[in-house]
């Protein structure tokens, strides 16, 4: 098990270690606050890829059109010319 590079008994020596600072009280809330940022955070992050993703596609979507209507302005001046 490996999480953020941390693993299992590095896990342990950090749960032992705020057992004794925190208390068995309050180690319970203390997850649930963590647990909470996580989710927060992890919703942040989706709802960013979420944005980026659109813009990206309405970009994407005007360089299509604007490609699809280059051509047709470049043909326009060469019949006149002609």
């Amino acid at each position: 098990m490996n999480v953020f590079g941390i693993g299992l008994p590095e896990m342990a020596l950090i749960m032992i270690v705020a057992l004794l600072i925190f208390g068995p009280k309050k180690l319970p809330e203390i997850g649930r606050s963590m647990g909470k940022a996580i989710r927060g955070f992890q919703d942040a992050s989706k709802e960013f890829q979420n944005e980026f993703q659109k813009e990206a596609a309405q970009i994407e979507a005007a360089v299509k059109t604007t490609a699809e209507l280059e051509p047709k302005q470049l043909e326009a001046p060469k019949k006149e010319e002609v």
